[in-house]
């Protein structure tokens, strides 16, 4: 028998063993929680016993047959091979003890003479058997051992002392008592012996794995199947065969699998106890609120006697199955649950929110099993279960709060209750899916125009009309809310705000429309985050200070955490990050939310979220990413779930799809269906930019231009117009050059390097790319090479990898393959990393001669040596003169004097080793031009 952290307890059996056959007979009372290796430890001492030539009697008691009479005593003696003296006696006594029928379970008194003299006659005959050969009795669950079988084992012990007879009994601690005269008995005999048996140890559960399991699985894994058996070696065992049962062993640190062995295990366990102890169990696992739920559970069992029902929970605390006080692992209450009948289901739950109810716990709590109670609710259950909806909003969990409502509208007949219950409703589904909500967005503006929807309500509804493209019946909405005053409610004035900034940035049709331009807040706000960070992005998009915006924007988000409430204002910061060529800041706070929005499961949330991180990638040159994200947001919200707001992921996925040169996927992209009102909000403006570029892309200038210039005119009328939104000019430039109007282009290029001023960004360095392009050739070079430089430190590697390619391509038209090959290759390098294929496809990669390499290799590392020598200053006018710019031009872009020039240029040729600009090495000018 292959026993682990038992080595002491078999050891104590195998001496009682010895004293027995040496006629000093004893016992031992073997006791543990359920599952702890009871019954393996008697099968170890009867085994033993055999070898040592002993005569082995063994039963096991049971619940069922606790009333049986003589039922364990014929399991020992009916088909014992023993030397009995009179075996047909032995038979005939057996038969004779059951005639009278059951006996009931409490103990009797006395027993009638006949049967007492069948019980000292059967007790006889085991005794004078041993006087031949030693006898080992053994009998497990002796809790469960009925009246009459108790009664002959205290017989026998009250004849043990001399006898060659060892009697080992186990009990289930605390599942039901064993007789306390059995127990007085015991310690009466002077060869007695108490084995109480511990769940396993750290240790003890290391090495069964490690007997069952591959070292390293063993190692990985025993932890964790510690935590979840708490060292019961039954539960231990099943999830060993849990492993195994799997397609493939656990990776070190991966998690454990608990599966079906483990839920069999766990019903084996609470099966071998009394009916109560089932209960218990099923009463636990329905109820399954976390720690503590104990205490309920005993309560809803109030057709029990409390101590057997405390006994019982003491037992499921003895085998491990508790961890304070609850069920310890999921899949212990999964394999419960699916015991208990659906009827008995619902009449726990309702028990439980009747008992929660009247002890004051906090709605949440109630509402959880007046939910799963369905039918049948008093009349307390509407306001807990509005309250509760209320409550697990805030908190963000929107589908508790769905269920909660849902069942508060079936059991409300209150017409003047069901509006507010409705917009519970409408707002909880938004999280989940927008499309759920659309269905009662009717009813709710009805309600609004009636008087019976309340403005915290009101500005919600508002929100959702917009975002579905009902804009008429969102600003009748918000004209109402103002009309009844904002001063009264400081919380609301301020949501109302924030709504009008939002609306102000997202919206602008409707505030240049319905909502009178006066309405909205001009004054900086200085207190509530959600007001400051909208109004930071409104105030960006329409010309303001771009520092001040980004200083507000980052601020504001340090001040808030991810709520129902302040959703938007975040999306609204991050944005103006976006918007301020802010693209290392912005991208690392969007990773932050959509962290924390996956973390919440709130669907909408992490679809928005990952939504604008696609654009910001887009922004970083990284379409690849971009496109993953962008998927994801569509994945987590569907395409007909997005409204007017669908313009921003399918922007996403067209942009991406068509800077990888995927031009069938973004025409699919491109098919499918938007709502008309998209392109009265900032969400059309990014699907005209996508679609514009993808025309131009696919050699379609004209249609580009089509829609490049009704997003500008858009964005014009809007107040928007702002390069870092949308560079509209920029692209069309490209297309009127593609169609051959050169002068047009030009001037939209040069229009657009205006109005995104000196300070270095990615829209400068893209404008002024565009703007090389459409320039006469001689004025391409300090163009392009400055679009190079600024570029460089943006993070924008696919337009930086068209600016070195457009700079190689000039080099190569000049003559200067050498100067040329460096650039278009590292341009090749950063267009393969972004994904960006269609650059790839541009690049002249097979122009001119293959370049020469050092024939002496220490040549080459030499070169290297020679450029480090170079201080800061050398560097950069050596790269100048190598891009073939005259001193007086170095003098010009460095800000220093051409005698200076001179000098650098002199120590440059001397360090190097070189005598005209024409001997400078190709390597400085990829040094100057990509570093960093």
């Amino acid at each position: 028998m292959d026993l682990v952290e038992r080595g002491p307890e078999l050891a104590a059996l195998t001496d009682v063993l010895a004293a027995s056959s040496a006629g000093r007979g004893g016992a031992v009372l073997v006791s543990g929680g359920i599952g702890c290796g009871k019954s393996e430890l008697l099968d170890a001492v009867r085994s033993r016993a055999e070898q040592d030539g002993f005569v082995v009697l063994a039963a096991v008691g049971c619940w069922a047959e606790r009333e049986s009479p003589g039922g364990v005593l014929g399991q020992l003696l009916r088909y014992a091979e023993a030397p009995w003296a009179s075996p047909g006696r032995i038979a005939e006594l057996l038969d004779g003890l059951g005639a009278g029928g059951p006996v009931p379970e409490a103990e009797p008194q006395t027993l009638d003479a006949a049967t007492s003299a069948a019980l000292h006659h059967l007790c006889t005959e085991v005794l004078q058997a041993a006087e031949r050969v030693p006898v080992l009795i053994c009998v497990d669950d002796v809790q469960f051992t009925d009246a009459v079988s108790q009664h002959w084992l205290i017989q026998l012990l009250g004849r043990l002392r001399s006898a060659r007879v060892a009697l080992v009994v186990a009990e289930c601690v605390l599942s039901r008592p064993t007789s306390p005269r059995l127990r007085a008995e015991l310690l009466r005999l002077p060869n007695y012996r108490r084995l109480p048996l511990h769940r396993l140890s750290p240790a003890g559960v290391g090495a069964v794995l490690h007997r069952h399991l591959d070292p390293d699985t063993a190692v990985a894994l025993a932890a964790e199947v510690h935590q979840v058996s708490a060292g019961n070696p039954l539960l231990v065992r099943a999830l060993v065969e849990d492993q195994r049962a799997a397609d493939r062993p656990p990776a070190v640190g991966s998690r454990l699998r608990v599966g079906e062995a483990y839920g069999d295990a766990v019903l084996s366990c609470v099966l071998r106890g009394r009916p109560v102890l089932m209960r218990l169990a099923q009463a636990l696992a329905v109820l399954d609120e976390g720690t503590d739920t104990a205490p309920l559970a005993v309560r809803l069992l109030d057709d029990e006697e409390p101590a057997t029902v405390r006994g019982g929970l003491d037992a499921l605390d003895a085998a491990g199955l508790l961890d304070r006080g609850a069920l310890r692992h999921p899949t212990a209450a999964s394999a419960l649950r699916a015991t208990v009948p659906a009827h008995d289901r619902t009449r726990l739950h309702r028990r439980a929110a009747e008992l929660l109810y009247a002890d004051g716990a906090p709605p949440t709590r109630v509402a959880r099993h007046l939910v799963a109670s369905e039918r049948g609710l008093p009349a307390w259950a509407l306001p807990v279960l509005r309250s509760a909806a209320e409550r697990h909003l805030v908190e963000n969990r929107a589908a508790d709060a769905y269920a909660c409502v849902e069942v508060a509208l079936r059991i409300c007949d209150d017409d003047s209750l069901r509006v507010p219950l409705k917009a519970l409703l409408t707002s909880a589904a938004w999280l989940l899916n927008p499309s759920m909500s659309a269905r009662h967005l009717g009813e709710l503006a009805d309600a609004l125009r009636e008087g019976r929807l309340g403005d915290r309500h009101a500005l919600m509804l508002a929100k959702y009309l917009l975002w579905h493209g009902r804009f008429d019946e969102a600003a009748e909405a918000i004209e109402r809310i103002v009309a009844r005053g904002e001063e009264s409610d400081p919380a609301g004035s301020a949501e109302l705000r924030a709504t009008r900034e939002i609306l102000a940035a997202s919206y602008p049709a409707l505030v240049s429309g319905r909502l009178r331009p006066q309405e909205r807040s001009t004054a900086r706000p200085t207190r509530d985050p959600r007001v400051r960070s909208a109004a930071a992005l409104s105030s960006l998009l329409t010309g303001g200070d771009e520092d001040e915006a980004v200083a507000d924007a980052e601020a504001c988000m340090r001040a808030m955490r991810l709520t129902k409430k302040t959703q938007e204002a975040l999306m609204c910061a991050v944005a103006t990050l976006q918007f301020a060529d802010r693209l290392p800041a912005a991208a690392s706070w969007c990773d932050h939310w959509l962290a924390e929005a996956r973390a919440w499961q709130v669907p909408l949330w992490e679809a928005e979220f990952a939504s604008m991180r696609a654009s910001i990638a887009l922004r970083q040159g990284n379409p690849l990413l971009a496109r993953q994200l962008a998927e994801a947001a569509l994945k987590q919200v569907p395409l007909e779930s997005w409204g007017v707001c669908i313009g921003g992921p399918l922007a996403n996925l067209v942009q991406a799809a068509t800077d990888t040169g995927d031009h069938e996927a973004a025409s699919t992209y491109l098919e499918m269906p938007v709502p008309e009102g998209m392109f009265k909000s900032r969400f059309g403006l990014y699907y005209l930019h996508a679609r514009g570029r993808f025309q131009m892309e696919n050699g379609r200038p004209h249609a580009a231009l089509n829609d490049l210039v009704t997003c500008g005119q858009l964005m014009t009328a809007w107040g928007f117009d702002r390069p870092a939104l949308v560079p509209w000019r920029a692209e069309a430039a490209q297309a009127y050059l593609l169609a051959g109007d050169v002068a047009r282009a030009r001037t939209l290029a040069r229009e657009q390097l205006a109005l995104v001023g000196a300070r270095p960004s990615r829209t400068r360095g893209m404008s002024l790319r565009v703007l090389a392009a459409v320039s006469p050739p001689g004025e391409r070079a300090d163009l392009l090479t400055e679009a190079v430089e600024v570029l460089r430190g943006c993070g924008d590697q696919a337009q930086l990898a068209q600016a070195l390619g457009d700079l190689g391509c000039l080099h190569y038209q000049a003559g200067r393959p050498a100067r040329a090959r460096p650039l278009v290759e590292t341009a090749a390098r950063l267009a393969r990393a972004c994904g960006a294929r269609p650059i790839l496809r541009r690049l002249p990669l097979e122009a001119g001669p293959p370049r020469p390499e050092p024939a002496d290799p220490a040549e080459q590392v030499s070169r290297v040596a020679a450029l480090s020598l170079l201080s800061g200053a050398e560097r950069r006018v050596a790269a100048l003169a190598a891009r073939g710019h005259t001193n007086r031009e170095i003098s010009r872009r460095l800000c220093i004097t051409v005698s200076t020039v001179e000098q650098h240029l002199t120590r440059t040729f001397r360090k190097l080793g070189v005598k005209t600009r024409a001997d400078l090495p190709e390597e400085i000018v990829l040094d100057m031009a990509v570093a960093g």
